[in-house]
């Protein structure tokens, strides 16, 4: 997290990302308007089918002898496995719960390009199964190895070369970044940027757009998926990352070493039979509670995937969550509240999230004093406090029905001045350049830092 002046060439590539993101309404393929008719009649050119099945009716998946776990005939793709994780303090220092292992490291990556000199993006109009409305913009590529290496003997992953084997000084953003971590055991993916120069040849589910248009469908409910706003919050955007802050970045990374450091977190596999609290009927894997979320089966049918048909587990949450960063200006600077946030499934003990990062129904019975901190200030907010507010997907290739509703609230006048421990005021800078590493920021976090690389949120007005 260097804080030198940016190379010429990075301070370049962060005034075109930056003219781009001025660009809001008419790019040089759709203007913005069309692109929600452009997607429904992409969604009405395939057949497109999602329904719940029995655990028995799934095809290529079966629970292992011995342990329980749900795996695919091929011992690819991934596992539904049991997880036993001690954290030592809080509301719930100790839990089992099912997660899923996907050791393969996908690619989500977008492809840009200069047309009448403004960076355009190259975005995919892609079904997941998970996803509420099917069909959600998505990554160039975004693609698991077990799908690129055609484990399912599906058809080729479109423009996969540009980022297999990019061109030399074309990469724009490369970094290893996590997935959720509630989920997915140290579940990794590259996210990638890559500028070409070439002619491209536009498939048919594929579009331009430039980042100011996106940042416009930013602000519309589940238009843009997770994968998609993971890799644009990688998008360069210039400046010195402590310009403005309360502390430097030493001392930001200072802390957030040693809130790696004080937590005691131990996570370890065990078999899916053995997961205590839960129990596997003939539809679903759940709590007798009906809390967290539960794990069923489906059947899908994807004209415009490289398989067409399939079945395959997913988690399905029990609520919808609330993601948001509390927000505030000092010598008019923007800041946001960042939680360093333990998750049974990160590889690196904590990572950056959002101020509150929950399913609320599930902590509605705990006393005032275990309840998520800053939960009732952000569910409390008037309309006037809330910069931006919309739902959105998590990664619908692997979670039904996953939504949250993400939020930039204002904090209020009265809001104490000390702060709980793990939680920490950084600037948007600070973020943008933490996330070009690895393993900083989790999946939420980069969701809403997406919204201000894309000028979706006036944080920075």
């Amino acid at each position: 997290m260097a804080t030198a002046t940016p190379s010429r060439a990075a301070a370049d590539l962060a005034e075109r990302c930056a003219r781009s993101a001025a660009v809001t309404e008419t790019g040089s393929w759709l203007r913005t308007a069309e692109v929600p008719s452009w997607m429904a009649e992409r969604h009405a050119s395939h057949r497109f089918a999602v329904r719940r099945i029995p655990f028995a009716a799934l095809t290529g998946w079966s629970f292992a002898p011995g342990t329980g776990n749900l795996r695919h005939d091929s011992g690819r793709f991934f596992t539904v496995e049991g997880l036993q994780v001690s954290v030592g303090t809080g509301p719930f220092p100790h839990w089992q719960q099912p997660i899923i292992k996907q050791p393969e490291v996908g690619i989500l990556g977008i492809l840009a390009k200069e047309f009448d000199g403004v960076l355009h993006f190259l975005m995919q109009a892609k079904m997941e199964p998970g996803n509420r409305n099917l069909l959600q913009l998505s990554p160039t590529v975004q693609a698991t190895r077990s799908n690129y290496t055609k484990v399912h003997r599906g058809a080729e992953v479109r423009y996969l070369d540009h980022f297999l084997r990019p061109a030399p000084g074309s990469v724009v953003a490369d970094v290893l970044q996590s997935e959720h971590g509630s989920w997915f055991f140290r579940k990794s993916n590259r996210n990638m940027i890559v500028e070409t120069r070439d002619e491209v040849p536009v498939a048919d589910d594929f579009c331009w757009l430039t980042l100011g248009q996106i940042g416009r469908l930013l602000r519309r409910d589940n238009v843009v998926n997770m994968d998609a706003r993971s890799v644009l919050a990688c998008v360069p955007t210039g400046g010195a990352p402590g310009s403005g802050a309360p502390y430097g970045d030493t001392d930001l990374l200072s802390w957030f070493t040693s809130e790696r450091s004080r937590h005691t977190v131990s996570a370890e596999r065990i078999p899916l039979d053995a997961v205590a609290g839960w129990r596997r009927g003939p539809d679903t894997i759940e709590r007798p509670d009906g809390r967290y979320f539960r794990v069923v089966a489906v059947a899908v049918e994807a004209g415009s995937r490289e398989v067409t048909g399939w079945s395959q587990p997913l988690i399905e949450p029990c609520g919808l969550g609330v993601t948001a960063f509390l927000t505030r200006r000092v010598r008019g600077v923007p800041q946001v509240l960042v939680h360093a946030r333990v998750e049974g499934g990160f590889l690196d003990t904590v990572e950056l999230g959002p101020t509150v990062q929950c399913v609320p129904g599930n902590h509605a019975a705990l006393p005032p004093g275990d309840r998520p901190p800053f939960l009732d200030a952000v569910l409390t907010a008037g309309p006037g406090r809330i910069r931006y507010a919309a739902v959105h997907s998590e990664e619908g290739g692997r979670f039904l029905h996953a939504e949250s509703r993400y939020l930039l609230v204002e904090a209020a006048d009265d809001m104490p001045q000390e702060l709980p421990p793990g939680y920490r005021w950084v600037t948007p800078g600070m973020l943008a350049a933490l996330v070009r590493h690895g393993h900083y920021l989790n999946v939420q976090a980069r969701s809403l830092l997406s919204l201000l690389t894309t000028g979706a949120a006036g944080l920075q007005d």
